[in-house]
C-alpha cells in the first residue's frame, strides 16, 4: 500500500505542546495528589523524592518527544482519512482513545492493579488526543 499523506509539522508540534500543557495541569492542580498517592509517591523518603526531581527535566523531554512520535502518527492517520474539520478531529482522537488507549491502558491495570491510574490516565490521555485532534484536522 503506498499512501503519499501530507503532515502538518508545526500542528504536531503544537499538539506536543498542548498535550503537555494538558498533562502538567491534569497531573498537577486538578489530580496531582490523587495521582501521588496511586504511585506510592506520597510515602517516599525526602531523598527519593529528591532523586526523582534531578532526573524530572529528562523525563519531560523523553515524554515531548513521544508525544511527538504520537501526534505525526495521528495526523499522518487523519490525513489518510481525510480529516479536515474539527469535529474530524474530535471522532478521529475518540476512535483512537477508545480502540487503542483505553485497552493498553486496562491491560496495564489489571495486570498492574492499580485502577486509580487508569482512570487518571485514559482522561488525560482523552483530552489530549482531542485537543491533538482538532488541531491536526483543522490546521491546514
Amino acid at each position: 500500500m503506498t499512501m503519499t499523506v501530507s503532515v502538518n509539522l508545526w500542528a504536531v508540534l503544537a499538539s506536543a505542546v498542548v498535550s503537555m500543557i494538558i498533562g502538567s495541569i491534569w497531573y498537577g492542580p486538578l489530580f496531582g495528589k490523587m495521582f501521588l498517592k496511586a504511585m506510592g509517591m506520597h510515602e517516599w523518603s525526602e531523598e527519593k523524592k529528591a532523586g526523582m526531581k534531578k532526573g524530572m527535566m529528562l523525563t519531560y523531554i523523553w515524554q515531548f518527544i513521544a508525544s511527538l512520535v504520537m501526534f505525526y502518527v495521528f495526523a499522518w492517520m487523519m490525513g489518510a482519512l481525510g480529516a479536515k474539520t474539527a469535529m474530524d478531529g474530535v471522532q478521529g482522537a475518540f476512535w483512537v482513545w477508545l480502540g487503542f488507549v483505553v485497552p493498553v491502558k486496562f491491560g496495564e491495570a489489571l495486570w498492574g492493579g492499580k485502577m486509580k491510574l487508569f482512570w487518571l490516565g485514559i482522561g488525560n490521555m482523552l483530552l489530549a488526543l482531542v485537543a491533538g485532534g482538532i488541531i491536526l484536522a483543522a490546521w491546514k
